[in-house]
């Protein structure tokens, strides 16, 4: 989303009344906020006043989600694993990324920590953030 321009606070305080934007308490209002920011996300063109809506459910439903339905933490190595997995990857597809076929074994069995090179490495392979390896 980028916003240039003034948003037109009439048409804005229209989308606001029709959606009711509040902080999210409960499964229900979560899917209330969610679909609405669905049919916001499925529109080709938004006006800034939509795109400003959006901005709003996003953060609403980001904190219901980050408060009530936090990620599990999970290692680096298990990380991998399952981006493996669920790529249909054998340990042969990725040694050559972490330098070796025993490197790589000793980092799926978590015996040994993904270096800061190998978790950059790793990233650009899977397109998924660096976090993910440190």
């Amino acid at each position: 989303m980028s916003m240039t321009g003034e948003i037109t606070e009439s048409v804005y305080a229209d989308l606001l009344a029709r959606c009711l934007p509040r902080p999210i308490h409960s499964r229900a209002e979560h899917h209330r906020l969610t679909q609405v920011l669905l049919e916001l996300d499925e529109r080709d063109e938004l006006s800034l006043e939509e795109e400003a809506l959006a901005e709003v459910l996003t953060l609403l439903i980001e904190d219901y989600e980050r408060k009530y339905h936090p990620f599990p933490q999970v290692s680096p190595a298990e990380s991998l694993y399952a981006l493996m997995e669920e790529r249909g990857l054998k340990h042969k597809d990725i040694w050559p990324i972490l330098g070796n076929k025993g490197v790589a074994t000793e980092v799926l069995s978590a015996r040994r920590s993904i270096s800061k090179a190998q978790a950059k490495r790793l990233a650009e392979f899977f397109q998924v953030p660096i976090d993910l390896f440190i």
